[in-house]
């Protein structure tokens, strides 16, 4: 029976990945290969992110002003922010215990800057991921609260610590979690819990549960100074600026993976523009130690300078990150950034380790719908990111699991696919007794487990999540936003393009398709990576590259089966500053024949 290609865009039903080709906006409509004549390229891509005709201006330039929610909204933001200005204004000692990821680390910069910059000096507590694992113990809250800590505010963290926190307040310390994490009906017993994900929110606080700890650390910033506003703390000191804090807030975000849509978007947008003008000393040795010789772009924060931040929770020092950040030494911070640059390559060289024993034993594994791989001596640092690349390369939701011999436990991290929310699957199995501890958010969860369970967790989360899974994989498309010849593949295209940015998950980048073409040249290059030069019809070349492709079907079928053969191209349009002359190259997603 022929397939029915009438809705695919070029006919093209079964890409050699596999996947249907189709605009991104239903009712597109392409004239000669372009976007249509009466919309521009940005209001053309504005529309396929689903954004309605009476609000393009908004996120045509996206602003604070434009999205900023009143932080009042939210479910207990006003007795957090009034509690942290009795400590202000009483000179209470507070200490801010973060995780000890990128938006553990900025979260707590966040905090510790603009307290501050108040006149108060705040100190910090990031647990050792090995030592201590993830969220607030109760020994940890208790010797800060013997140290001196009548405040301890927690970030990125404590929304399911509920013996920890139950043990914090038998001691008589105030404990303001401010977190992102799902939440189960009952709470921790705490002076404030702020988290848009709180179960008991309102649509309005609820709508922003795509924020990252960092952005919801900057809301309580703005109701703290205006809680002090009212009570004339200003009255003769100037107020913090809060935009300021913005480039913290851009890193967090999207180095945590959040969603950039709406306050997101409009954060990351202005963030950036702060981050260029390099006011923030550790933000700016991070840039030089990334070697990036412009102001930093989207990708620059999830790829460059995130996963530095990352090294020293991951495999070295958990404070690195904080200190960086709130340092005002540039000769601490250029120090600090080296230290973690160094720690960055130690990570990888590690990672590398893990994922080849990783990939090894999922070839083994039975199919099943959540991919679940666990080994004995694996740093438990590295194991988010083989979640995250056996998660790209099986195309379904991922647990890597760290075990400890000599404890009988493992430290489990999980990365999800699109439609499947593994945070609240890892929280029910949680409370189903399958898991010691085990929280997250839809894309990305934790869990510590007993590795006599890890069999039972598989089967469990095969069941519980098979469906979903069946979901979100049973129409696979690529999703197209305009096509161009090799010849419109150009540096003032992928300007244009950006305008609409910045992209992320919830906000993707545009991907154009280009061609047909022929490929001149096709070989592999650093890690597995195919290295592209195609020509098209008009007689232009381009480079494409189709990073970690080498072994999929997708990369042998481009390697030795395409020779002579026409093609079209579908990636991601980004500009190659590297040589003597800028230049367009297409980072490659998609193939599919022309003829």
């Amino acid at each position: 029976m022929a397939t029915n290609t009438a809705h695919h865009v070029f006919g093209i039903s079964h890409s050699l990945s596999g996947r249907g080709w189709r605009w991104r906006r239903g009712n597109m409509e392409m004239t000669e290969g372009m976007v249509p004549l009466d919309r521009d390229i940005v209001t053309q891509l504005l529309l396929a992110r689903g954004v309605e005709e009476h609000d393009l201006e908004r996120h045509r330039n996206p602003t604070l002003r434009g999205f900023l929610p009143d932080p009042s909204r939210f479910n207990d933001m006003d007795a957090a922010a009034d509690r942290i200005a009795q400590a202000v204004l009483s000179g209470e000692k507070v200490t801010v215990y973060g995780d000890y990821d990128v938006d553990g680390a900025t979260s707590s910069a966040l905090l510790i800057r603009l307290l501050r910059d108040l006149g108060h000096h705040a100190d910090y507590y990031i647990p050792d991921r090995l030592l201590e694992g993830y969220g607030p113990s109760g020994e940890a809250l208790v010797r800060l609260g013997e140290a001196g800590s009548s405040l301890i505010v927690t970030v990125d963290c404590g929304a399911m610590a509920h013996e920890a926190l139950q043990q914090a307040h038998d001691a008589g310390i105030d404990v303001i979690v401010v977190d992102h994490h799902k939440c189960s009906p009952d709470l921790p017993r705490t002076v404030a819990l702020v988290n848009p994900n709180r179960l008991d929110e309102e649509d309005e606080a609820a709508a922003h549960g795509h924020l990252a700890a960092v952005g919801v650390a900057f809301l309580l910033a703005i109701a703290l100074v205006r809680v002090l506003r009212e009570r004339d703390y200003f009255a003769a000191r100037p107020e913090p600026d809060l935009f300021a804090l913005l480039d913290l807030v851009a890193l967090g975000t999207v180095a945590d993976v959040a969603a950039l849509h709406g306050l997101n978007r409009a954060f990351v947008a202005q963030g950036l523009k702060v981050m260029a003008k390099r006011q923030n000393i550790g933000m700016a040795a991070l840039i030089d130690a990334s070697r990036l010789k412009r102001a930093p772009a989207c990708s620059d924060l999830g790829f460059a300078l995130g996963p530095r931040i990352n090294a020293g929770g991951r495999v070295g020092e958990s404070t690195l990150g904080v200190r960086l950040l709130t340092t005002q030494d540039p000769a601490e911070a250029q120090a600090i950034a080296a230290q973690l640059s160094e720690l960055n390559e130690d990570r990888r060289a590690i990672e590398a380790a893990v994922q080849e024993a990783a990939e090894e034993q999922l070839a083994g594994q039975h199919n099943r719908a959540v991919a679940v791989i666990a080994g004995a001596g694996w740093h438990p640092g590295v194991i988010g990111i083989v979640a995250g690349r056996i998660k790209e390369a099986s195309g379904k939701p991922s647990l890597a699991i760290a075990l400890d011999e000599a404890t009988g436990l493992g430290k489990g991290s999980g990365r999800s696919i699109s439609g499947v929310d593994l945070g609240a699957a890892i929280i029910e199995a949680r409370q189903q007794g399958l898991l010691i501890a085990g929280g997250g958010h839809a894309m990305a969860a934790g869990l510590t487990v007993s590795a006599d369970r890890i069999e039972d967790l598989a089967a469990w989360l095969d069941e519980r999540l098979s469906a979903q899974v069946a979901r979100a994989t049973a129409s696979q498309t690529t999703l197209l936003d305009l096509s161009v010849t090799a010849g419109g593949l150009t540096p003032e295209l992928v300007e244009s393009l950006e305008i609409a940015g910045p992209y992320g998950v919830g906000w993707p980048g545009p991907r154009i398709a280009v061609g047909p073409v022929r490929l001149i040249k096709c070989d592999v290059v650093g890690t597995g990576h195919v290295r592209i030069v195609a020509s098209g019809g008009d007689g232009r070349s381009f480079k494409a590259i189709g990073f970690r492709m080498a072994e999929s079907d997708l990369g042998q079928t481009l390697l030795h089966g395409a020779s002579g053969r026409r093609l079209w191209l579908a990636g991601r349009a980004k500009i190659d500053d590297w040589g003597s002359r800028r230049q367009a190259e297409l980072h490659l997603e998609d193939a599919a024949w022309a003829d």
